[in-house]
């Protein structure tokens, strides 16, 4: 998997951009196989370097032939798949950039990120989003081409079939490390308060390569071709892009599957390289503990030796003789956890950490070693990772080499060096407050050990402005020029630190008025057009304002339960945790209020929403709160819901 001495991530900084990753592993060897493409009938087939290079430069002649520039953005509204794959490849060998939004998304978010990004072309999967894009094409002068993104790509690729190839080559090789390759728009934020976070070929690469240097020494032990990894993490995000580009830079294979279905997909694929969430591993614990509780008591208490066993042999130090006879007692029970994976899993990397050291320490006993990886978005997905041989389990590993870590007195996370963001697309502003004195703030709540192991404490939510503090900064990386050298490695600066809490939010969120001219609407149309707003939101099911007969304007907001499950899998919370606890997590909470804030801007002060209540379930019609009509009993729903309706004022007047 790469030559003598030469890890993949040394090869991959050497790299002026991503483009360089597909045309390199064609040069080297066409016949290495880079994919996997699922078929109809459960079996996969494999996709070798020479033939997605050939399939990239079709469609980067088609970009180029359609007008794509450089540095011009291309909207790419699409799931987690192949063609999406084709399409970041190809928009990034003519030095241009994608900016990924997911098929889910509303309409609202989808006009937002195009009057921002204003993009020179569009590929848009699903017949819902693509009349929103191609209506903007009147707006947007901008907007030349809109393109639905389908198997193939006919019509894209027919405009660049008369070019030829090294059209796409003299672009590529023009781009530098420096140059924008995405704008991400995070699924957490929402309507106008979300930023699009900016990244550069340079700190893709960086972040790929880091974590293929932390991986290496567990790839190195299987044979050439042999790593594969199942991603069924969405594109659209920092998580699934930050593990395709590392498993292209590390040469290991890759199968895409839709989120939430990697393990129907393991059976089939077989990977040696398992990319999940900490959630997934949770889930499958939580099966087979069940199913060793409905067998019996005396089940049940073998399977919790067995995993005080596996606990055991792998946090010792020294695995003596006796504790690998303790272990093989079970063998029967780990083989069965390794063949839910598809019995070929080699290393296990967990984004987003969050992964118990339990859970942790007992995959690591059975045989399937789990890096827990920890980064944000303007991270380029990864600040911290574990590595085989050198971890704590339960822990997000070590910073990252080429970085820096100080923790403030409240707790937060402050990084530079390496892989860093460029910056919050068309806000200057909010670029510059993201950095204190040349430290990201991450926003991310820590805990450092002796020996440099993150442990993640939650997120952090601002309180107070800023203040000059002196600060320690932990280097575990080579420390960057400019940092003054302390003792032990650690350098001791100046810093700004961020006064924060990590309380959780209350279930009802205030939400300020914003006053607007009502027009010549009446206030039930008003009313009406609000709702309206916040169901366009891919996790928003049903919205009721309250107005008459109260002080103020306040909402009852129920929640589309597939979304929600998609949402607590992309924000890494456990599968355990319940619909209502979803409900009631202040980043939930926060998304909502975010909604809020922008509806308020479309109706009057008196009838502006100043609080809300998330329920967890829908109003059904079995319930007698819908109408066969679809329509909402709102006298039926004011009923229901009377105590949570009275908590909303109760809760103001507190205040």
């Amino acid at each position: 998997m790469g030559e003598a001495g030469v890890t993949p991530g040394v090869r991959a900084r050497a790299m002026s951009g991503l483009g360089d990753l597909v045309y390199e592993g064609a040069s080297g060897d066409a016949h290495a196989e880079l994919f996997s493409v699922p078929l109809g009938d459960g079996g996969w087939r494999r996709r070798t370097a020479g033939e997605f290079a050939t399939d990239v430069t079709s469609v980067a002649k088609g970009l180029i032939a359609a007008g794509v520039g450089e540095g011009d953005r291309v909207l790419v509204v699409s799931g987690s798949h192949q063609e999406w794959v084709r399409v970041a490849f190809a928009v990034w060998s003519v030095r241009a950039v994608v900016v990924p939004l997911e098929p889910s998304a509303s309409a609202e978010r989808v006009v937002q990120v195009v009057r921002e990004t204003r993009p020179a072309a569009a590929l848009v999967e699903g017949e819902r989003l693509l009349g929103t894009v191609t209506g903007l094409q009147r707006e947007l002068p901008d907007l030349g081409r809109v393109w639905r993104l389908e198997p193939d790509l006919p019509d894209l690729v027919s405009l660049g079939a008369y070019m030829d190839a090294t059209s796409v080559r003299f672009r590529r090789d023009e781009t530098r490390h420096e140059d924008a390759a995405v704008v991400l728009y995070p699924l957490s934020t929402v309507a106008r308060s979300t930023r699009g976070v900016v990244l550069s070929h340079g700190a893709l690469l960086t972040a790929a390569a880091s974590l293929v240097d932390r991986m290496w020494p567990r790839l190195s032990e299987l044979d050439p071709g042999r790593a594969s990894a199942l991603l069924d993490l969405p594109l659209t995000q920092i998580q699934g892009l930050a593990s395709l580009l590392a498993c292209v830079v590390g040469r290991v294979r890759v199968g895409l599957t839709a989120p939430g279905t990697l393990m129907a997909g393991v059976a089939s694929f077989k990977p040696t390289v398992l990319v999940c969430s900490a959630a997934q591993l949770e889930s499958v614990f939580a099966v087979e503990r069940e199913r060793a509780q409905s067998t019996g008591w005396d089940s049940l208490a073998t399977f919790n030796a067995s995993v005080a066993a596996a606990v055991d042999f792998d946090q010792s130090p020294k695995k003596g003789a006796w504790r690998r006879l303790s272990r093989s007692m079970y063998g029967w029970s780990f083989v069965r956890v390794r063949e839910i994976f598809g019995n070929r899993v080699h290393l296990g990397v967990c984004w987003g950490g969050g992964l118990s050291q339990e859970l942790d320490a007992f995959y690591g006993g059975v045989g399937v070693p789990v890096m827990q990886v920890f980064g944000t978005p303007e991270t380029a997905g990864a600040f911290s990772a574990n590595a085989v041989g050198d971890r704590v389990a339960g822990s997000a590993g070590r910073v990252l080499d080429d970085r820096e870590l100080w923790v403030s007195p409240e707790g937060e996370a402050y990084v530079r060096g390496g892989a860093l963001f460029s910056g919050y697309w068309a806000d200057a502003e909010g670029s510059r407050s993201a950095f204190r004195e040349g430290w990201l703030a991450t926003g991310v709540a820590v805990e450092v050990d002796g020996a440099g192991f993150v442990g993640l404490r939650g997120r952090l939510r601002a309180q107070a402005a800023m203040a000059e503090v002196p600060g320690r900064f932990v280097a575990r990386g080579p420390v960057g020029a400019g940092a003054e050298r302390g003792e032990s490695g650690v350098a001791v600066v100046p810093a700004v630190a961020e006064r924060a809490s990590v309380e959780p939010w209350s279930p009802a969120v205030e939400a300020e008025p914003v006053a607007v001219e009502a027009g010549e609407r009446s206030d039930a149309e008003l009313v009406a057009e609000f709702e309206a707003r916040l169901r366009a939101h891919p996790l928003i099911s049903q919205v009721l304002v309250i107005v008459e007969g109260r002080p103020f304007a306040s909402a009852l907001v129920t929640l589309v339960r597939d979304q929600l499950e998609y949402w607590r899998l992309v924000n890494g919370r456990p599968l355990s945790m319940a619909p209502e606890e979803i409900a009631g997590d202040r980043d939930l909470l926060r998304e909502v209020q975010g909604l809020v804030y922008e509806a308020n801007r479309s109706v009057p002060r008196h009838l502006a929403v100043r609080s809300f209540h998330v329920l967890a379930e829908e109003f059904t019609s079995q319930s007698g709160l819908v109408q066969s009509s679809g329509e909402l009993r709102r006298e039926a729903v004011l009923r229901a819901f009377a105590e949570e309706i009275d908590g909303l004022y109760r809760v103001r007047r507190e205040q």
